[in-house]
């Protein structure tokens, strides 16, 4: 084979490589198949996965929408992505789907009201916006207060189980001083300044 075939050929098998999609686990693979532990067991070795508390807002057919999310993780800096898994037939996500574009919240350590407000079920979008300091940045409401936050938008929506996942391209960004507000085991927590070593 001359160099040129053998370029074209190389290139064939790159791209077939590439383009092929990715297998799962071999059919019939006795682990595979298996039903796995149970929910209650599982959501147990969840709860003790610490996160920061964030807030999800969108902007909505009617208005402002917002959602407390506690799994949210940066994805890459370069480009800047965030990673936030919302839960499946939420107006948020929805909102987030159809408009492109949400913001992500930390709270604050003193914001725990604030964290349980967007996340009860039975509290309207109205009622969870009701006396906060919301201003509109890229479009999208913005709540005042929180440690940090950034506006992005939507690269990709993924549906794995009851969530998706969610990718955002970071568009603006603040970060303020403070502490966290943090989520373990099925309470919230915050961190606590460590003890000073008195050997020095």
């Amino acid at each position: 084979m001359n160099a040129r075939l053998r370029l074209v050929a190389d290139r064939a098998a790159a791209t077939a490589e590439t383009s092929s999609p990715v297998s799962g686990p071999p059919h019939g693979e006795p682990l595979y198949e298996e039903p796995g532990p149970g929910a209650a067991r599982c959501l147990g070795l969840y709860a003790k996965l610490a996160a920061g508390v964030t807030v999800v807002t969108a902007r909505g057919e009617d208005g402002p929408l917002g959602m407390t999310v506690s799994a949210v993780t940066s994805l890459s800096a370069r480009p800047p992505l965030l990673l936030a898994c919302l839960r499946d037939g939420s107006r948020t996500l929805a909102a987030v789907r159809s408009r492109r574009t949400f913001a992500v919240h930390l709270l604050r350590e003193e914001q725990q009201d604030l964290a349980g407000r967007f996340a009860s079920p039975t509290t309207t979008a109205a009622e969870r916006f009701a006396g906060t300091d919301t201003r509109q940045v890229l479009g999208v409401p913005v709540l005042a207060g929180a440690l940090a936050w950034s506006v992005c938008l939507t690269e990709d929506v993924r549906r794995y189980g009851d969530h998706h996942l969610v990718v955002g391209r970071v568009a603006a960004v603040h970060v303020g001083a403070g502490r966290p507000l943090l989520w373990h085991d099925r309470r919230f927590g915050v961190l606590t300044e460590p003890v000073p070593d008195a050997a020095g």
